[in-house]
């Protein structure tokens, strides 16, 4: 069954670091003014968008051993880089313990890297993200307003940036991102 709001925030606020407590708390916002914008269940984003970090914090080598044992896939860049497996077990998490459908589970799974196919929940949750009010940095302003103005644009302008944070950092950049990019780009 489907945990209301209070419920989430309660563990959330209980499994998170006070910071990244705040964080989600402020997705959470930015993701209910995004769903009022492009017409989307806002307690539902509300919902996806407090819970999109609860399995950020957990160490590395314990994030490997949860996709172990619930038999999720891990592919070659998310061995290499275990942070980006938080959104995976956060989908996992949110299904069994929170309630939540699929479909926001996969709007959590899809808030790192990115997913062709994403649909509107996934892609504000995905905006949301950078567009926190405790996201601070060049662009991204100019980023919120186009979040206001058209979703996709909004997706591809993060995705961009994410990227070339990527390429700076010369980190490997997950396949789901490129794929993404590409069909923007090619569509």
């Amino acid at each position: 069954m489907l945990k209301n709001i209070s419920e989430v925030e309660k563990i959330i606020r209980e499994t998170l670091s006070e910071k990244r407590y705040k964080h989600s708390v402020n997705v959470k916002n930015e993701s209910i003014e995004l769903a009022r914008i492009y017409e989307e269940d806002e307690n539902i984003a509300a919902l996806v968008g407090i819970a999109h970090d609860i399995a950020k914090e957990i160490p590395a080598d314990e994030k490997i051993e949860y996709c172990e044992k619930n038999n999720i896939e891990i592919d070659e860049i998310e061995r290499k880089n275990p942070e980006l497996l938080h959104a995976k077990i956060g989908k996992d998490i949110s299904i069994k313990k929170l309630g939540f459908t699929e479909d926001m589970g996969k709007a959590i799974e899809y808030h790192t890297t990115g997913k062709v196919g994403m649909n509107r929940l996934a892609k504000i949750i995905y905006v949301a993200d950078s567009t926190a009010d405790d996201r601070i940095w060049d662009g991204v302003e100019y980023g919120k307003e186009l979040a206001r103005e058209n979703l996709d644009k909004a997706v591809l302008y993060f995705l961009n940036r994410t990227i070339e944070r990527m390429i700076k950092m010369n980190k490997c950049i997950h396949i789901s991102s490129i794929e993404l990019r590409n069909n923007y780009l090619n569509s």
